[in-house]
């Protein structure tokens, strides 16, 4: 079928103005699966990075002072538009990602369930009155806004990983500058747009596209009014950043690379194992953080889970992501498909078996795409690249194992602990495999685990801080004790 793809030219949002940036340029966003032209942003510069600081920190004061039910209503009625413009959203996303637009179409619902989740924790920031020591004092607790906020966002997931920022962010009194990914920013400012017609003031949020992410970078960790920057990308960049926030002492939100291990015990239903490890591992085409990259499954069922495991995934439909039917879009670029290719070549290469898939597709509609073939391999070992490094691509390897121990000694065996995954119907060893597992997030017989109100993040190299649940707010208020002295003396 022809695909006709959006074509839509954006703006930055600078101040409550959807502006050119000051030097001129524009830069076209383009469409993994055909190369093909989908809109074009202003390749914003540093002046126009420090006017979208400026005006948040203009729009700060009226913000954190307005009632929290009034930050609420917004975020509710952002959450409204954006599922009534769905259908529009989804497919520019799709467009400029490579993204099924079923998929597409799930992650705005997702984005939009931040903006309700965080409308009610708006409403429950409490402070607390703590028991003073003298009688004469009162202890006060006040949790308020940091400040200024940078949201630093990925191209995999270009609208929910921006609302988990501006939904907290929003509710908690801050203003916010967002910087998009290159590849993706017409997703951001159609969210933005979303904010804006909900109702929200000039520089509450605000959005700065351009393909110099040092410059971006370096402007908002040297500008002291940004007190807080929340980033979702890699582990080597985050690291990057730590560094460039100790000059001002800055917060950092951080969730990085992951690596996650996905176990599967010989107790376990076979078919919803299958299932589970298939839809953590393909979605998105197998390019999200929590995304499965190292199965393990015990040799009492390993030939049966193979066998299932490779029916499904031969039967996936790969293509456009508008188109109808397509399960698997591409890549995000050609790099991303060399990356895949030499982790299967690797293992390969080091004794693993390809059980089906291991090519570039390249032929007829997938001549101008970066599309590669779903794909498995038998038989991984601690020698392999697959073993240790995070793939982002559709490539699931498999390693049989015998006992407990040895299956969490692999699953630990990273220097990622973000996202983690195991089945099984014995409830005492459910228990405790989720306490064992080193992950900041546990999948038990599941392997979906996103929700807005389920603190998501990771521990060791996978970063810091939590985003979603009841804690996500926390991430952006300080807070500040106050003693009342001479209060019980009349």
């Amino acid at each position: 079928m022809a695909i006709t793809l959006p074509n839509h030219d954006e703006h930055l949002l600078i101040g409550g103005a959807w502006t050119e940036a000051t030097g001129g340029e524009r830069f076209d966003v383009t469409d993994p699966a055909s190369g093909g032209r989908v809109g074009s942003v202003p390749n914003g510069t540093r002046e126009d990075v420090t006017a979208a600081i400026d005006a948040a920190a203009a729009a700060l004061p009226g913000w954190r002072s307005s009632s929290a039910l009034s930050r609420a209503r917004i975020l509710r009625k952002a959450a409204d538009i954006m599922r009534e413009r769905a259908g529009e959203i989804a497919e520019t996303m799709t467009a400029e990602q490579g993204k099924a637009l079923p998929e597409a179409k799930g992650e705005v619902e997702y984005a939009a369930s931040f903006f309700e989740w965080f409308a009610g924790e708006a409403e429950r920031i409490y402070g607390e009155i703590a028991p003073p020591m003298n009688t004469d004092n009162r202890v006060l607790v006040l949790r308020q806004p940091v400040g200024v906020v940078a949201a630093i966002t990925p191209w995999n997931f270009p609208a929910a990983m921006m609302t988990r920022k501006l939904g907290p962010a929003m509710a908690a009194g801050c203003t916010s500058v967002v910087k998009p990914a290159s590849a993706t920013p017409l997703t951001a400012a159609l969210v933005l747009r979303c904010i804006e017609d909900a109702g929200a003031p000039a520089g509450v949020v605000n959005l700065v596209t351009s393909r110099d992410a040092g410059m971006v970078a370096d402007t908002i960790f040297n500008d002291p009014r940004v007190r807080k920057i929340s980033f979702t990308g890699s582990t080597e960049i985050g690291k990057d950043l730590i560094r460039a926030s100790a000059e001002q002492v800055k917060r950092l939100s951080l969730e990085l690379g992951g690596h996650a291990p996905y176990i599967i015990f010989d107790d376990a239903d076979l078919e919803p194992a299958v299932d589970g490890l298939i839809a953590s591992k393909y979605r998105n085409a197998g390019q999200t953080c929590v995304c499965a990259n190292r199965a393990f499954v015990q040799r009492g069922i390993y030939a049966d889970f193979l066998a299932l495991l490779k029916q499904k995934v031969e039967a996936m439909t790969v293509g456009h992501g508008l188109a109808e039917g397509t399960q698997i879009g591409p890549l995000i670029n050609d790099a991303a498909v060399d990356k895949a290719d030499e982790h299967v070549q690797d293992a390969v290469a080091k004794g693993a078996t390809l059980v089906t898939g291991g090519v570039r597709l390249t032929d007829g509609e997938y001549a101008n795409g970066s599309f590669y073939a779903p794909t498995i391999i038998d038989g991984v070992t601690r020698e392999m690249d697959i073993f240790y490094e995070e793939t982002f691509g559709p490539v699931a390897g498999l390693t049989v194992f015998d006992t407990e121990d040895e299956a969490i000694d692999y699953a630990n065996d990273s220097i990622y602990g973000l996202a983690s995954y195991f089945h099984t119907r014995d409830y005492a060893r459910l228990m405790r495999v989720a306490e064992r597992l080193e992950y900041g997030i546990v999948g038990a017989n599941a392997g979906i685990i996103s929700a807005a109100n389920a603190p998501f993040g990771g521990m060791k190299q996978s970063g810091y801080g939590r985003e979603g649940g009841s804690v996500g707010i926390d991430e952006y208020l300080d807070v500040k004790y106050v003693l009342l002295g001479a209060v019980g003396t009349v």
